[in-house]
């Protein structure tokens, strides 16, 4: 009898302690993908998880480095992934069944969808200081040996995406980011791939790089830079000053393309999303000032959603989170209305 009281007794506790506010207020875990550590994508989702995780303690975000930002996209549509590091050059990939996502539509379990736009990433090439007067344009670069960025890189396919459009043919050379310097100093390499993050910010690695090798930036042509244009490609030019080193060049040309640290319903409903960008919104400055990358949004937080919706609007559906914060805004094109996400 005495027994069969204590059960009992351990049953209402244990039920008891299920519904308890300590216990159903725990947060949620999202395991976000981003780009391998001493990458621009890694580092800004660290600096922004701080901030999400104090304003919006019902998640707990956890940082997950992987190959590379498609990696994230293909992890998030198999389920491996509760947030990605997506951009509209992935996402076209993914719509069209094209290059690194060919073949990959029938592992696809879920839907990926844009809900945040944070930046953008541009690219470049760089040469040693040694060659500046050998190579002028990328053109020059013409059958040698080239880093154009680790095979999962978005960076490394938006420039030879650049390169081919120039009809550059090269012979592509993988190795690790933090050889890239010394494989440049020692001639293993004729070029590497460069890039900043919101115009703004070059990654960590490329910080090591300069410590092992003086890179000069190679801008393509003024003919080459208008054939890109005429082939649908934004180039902007970067003040050299952002690289913090003299990278032998007045301006640094490159290719921009968008990104955002994007979720689905399965991770957070649209209420939930909308607050996020109220976040980050708020926050913009601050996000800013710890990482450049993070510029753009500190500018114009729902100017840039436009520029990545007005990217990515026929490639993916659109979060109803973000939808509602652009119509807020008066950022909203009724044209999308069709591409919001039904939950």
């Amino acid at each position: 009898m005495l027994k069969r009281a204590f059960a009992a007794f351990a049953v209402v506790a244990v039920l008891g302690l299920a519904g308890s506010p300590a216990v159903s207020q725990q947060p949620k875990d999202i395991r976000w993908g981003t780009p391998p550590v001493g990458t621009a994508g890694h580092k800004a989702l660290v600096v922004l998880s701080s901030i999400l995780d104090k304003e919006m303690p019902q998640y707990r975000i956890s940082v997950l480095p992987t190959p590379g930002a498609i990696t994230t996209i293909k992890g998030y549509a198999t389920g491996e992934y509760d947030g990605m590091y997506g951009s509209d050059l992935g996402f076209h990939e993914l719509a069209t069944d094209t290059n690194r996502f060919k073949g990959f539509k029938s592992k696809v379990t879920r839907q990926p969808m844009q809900s945040f736009w944070s930046n953008t990433i541009e690219v470049s090439l760089a040469v040693h200081a040694r060659n500046k007067d050998k190579y002028k344009k990328w053109a020059d670069l013409a059958g040698k040996r080239i880093f154009t960025g680790p095979l999962p890189f978005d960076v490394r396919a938006q420039i030879e995406r650049g390169l081919a459009a120039l009809n550059v043919k090269f012979t592509y050379v993988q190795i690790d980011l933090a050889a890239a310097g010394s494989q440049l100093e020692s001639g293993a390499i004729d070029a590497m791939m460069i890039y900043t993050g919101g115009e703004s910010s070059p990654p960590p690695w490329l910080a090591e790089a300069s410590l092992a090798a003086d890179w000069a930036a190679l801008n393509p042509s003024p003919e080459e830079i208008a054939e890109l244009k005429k082939k649908n490609f934004a180039v902007i030019e970067v003040s050299p000053t952002v690289f913090k080193r003299d990278v032998h060049v007045d301006k640094v040309v490159e290719m921009p393309f968008y990104y955002g640290f994007h979720v689905g319903f399965e991770t957070m409903p649209a209420d939930d999303v909308y607050k996020l960008l109220k976040i980050v919104e708020a926050h913009a400055p601050e996000l800013a000032k710890t990482d450049p990358t993070f510029s753009q949004i500190a500018k114009d937080m729902p100017g840039f959603q436009k520029r990545g919706v007005e990217s990515s609007a026929d490639l993916v559906p659109i979060h109803p989170g973000l939808a509602k914060y652009m119509r807020e805004k008066g950022v909203w094109d009724k044209k999308w209305d069709s591409k919001v996400a039904a939950m």
